[in-house]
């Protein structure tokens, strides 16, 4: 993966964030030739490329906007989707909860539009390694695109399988020589029993679950097949403040319930966990139950063919900038 520091002077090619008027966001690529039209008037991308980071540059009517790269949250809310993202406060507790170290290797599935997947990578670092699982391959493209877009490059500690993790996994791996597995899928329970034979022991498997429903049945099913500790779940709620001068109070809107984080970690063979007392439950379920997890059940909202093709291609034409960036930062000296 690049060594490349997200910093100098704007490039050709570089994704930038504006922030003008009225603290409208404006996220663009640059090129030489571009120009960013609103109803405020336009602001031309010659102005900004050569000048810093945080720079504040005037379009033609006299606007003022702050010019600043994206950070990795900022980049992963407005890149492309082809799926829906894990949101950044839930990809920065499941590299916590995980344990997501410089050098692991990590398995994923799905990797919808990308956002987890650039937060493995960088967790991971650059003697990791991150194998991405994704049954769609037009998601897996947005994915590839969005990637390549943030790092500009494909990192080469990445690699995208198209298919079914339940098929896939015992291909790729040896028994026991997985780190860490996260899984971001409706039914996880259909794949645990080959994660388990992947995970080397003391390795966590990490779910993140849209219901309720859901957390359910997976936390029985792991406590079932014997191979785990006791499954931990939380859910993750960020509440901003506004602050100014004496008016200091919390803000009217938050980023509350988005998903459920389920942990566990892979037993040593052959060993027999302390038993865990806890009062009865309904844990058994019929038919009528699994119907309950059905994507239409659940609110799975499905993408349009048409769509998913544009999002397809924004992500691309962001990853050609991206190239093109990289390009530059290789034959433009760092003092300039």
């Amino acid at each position: 993966m690049s060594a490349a520091r997200p910093s100098g002077p704007f490039r050709e090619g570089d994704r930038v964030q504006l922030t003008g008027p009225k603290a409208r966001m404006h996220t663009i690529t640059l090129r030489a030739d571009g120009e960013l039209h609103t109803h405020h008037g336009v602001l031309f991308h010659r102005d900004l490329i050569g000048q810093p980071d945080g720079s504040v540059v005037t379009n033609s009517s006299g606007h003022d906007y702050l010019a600043l790269r994206p950070l990795l949250r900022d980049f992963a809310l407005s890149m492309p989707r082809g799926a829906a993202i894990v949101y950044p406060k839930d990809s920065a507790q499941i590299v916590m909860q995980a344990d997501i170290f410089p050098g692991a290797v990590v398995v994923e599935a799905g990797v919808g539009s990308g956002a987890l997947s650039l937060a493995l990578l960088r967790a991971i670092g650059p003697d990791g390694a991150l194998t991405s699982f994704e049954r769609r391959e037009d998601f897996a493209d947005v994915a590839k695109a969005n990637v390549e877009t943030f790092f500009g490059e494909t990192p080469n500690t990445w690699n995208v399988v198209v298919g079914d993790l339940a098929d896939e996994l015992p291909a790729q791996f040896e028994a026991g020589s997985v780190d860490r597995v996260v899984l971001d899928m409706l039914a996880p329970w259909e794949c645990m029993d080959v994660v388990a034979d992947a995970l080397t022991p003391g390795g966590v498997v990490i779910c993140y679950i849209a219901t309720a429903t859901q957390l359910s049945r997976v936390a029985e099913y792991i406590r079932g097949t014997g191979l785990f500790t006791e499954p931990d779940a939380s859910e993750t709620m960020v509440r901003g403040w506004h602050v100014e001068g004496l008016a200091v109070r919390p803000d009217h809107r938050m980023v509350a319930h988005t998903g459920f984080l389920l942990t566990a970690r892979r037993l040593a063979p052959g060993a027999v966990p302390p038993e865990v007392r806890r009062r009865a439950s309904k844990s058994s379920y019929g038919d009528e139950d699994v119907e309950l997890w059905t994507p239409g059940a659940v609110g799975d909202r499905e993408i349009t063919d048409k769509n998913l093709r544009k999002r397809v291609r924004e992500a691309q034409k962001a990853a050609t900038g991206a190239r093109v960036a990289a390009a530059s930062r290789e034959t433009t000296p760092a003092s300039e």
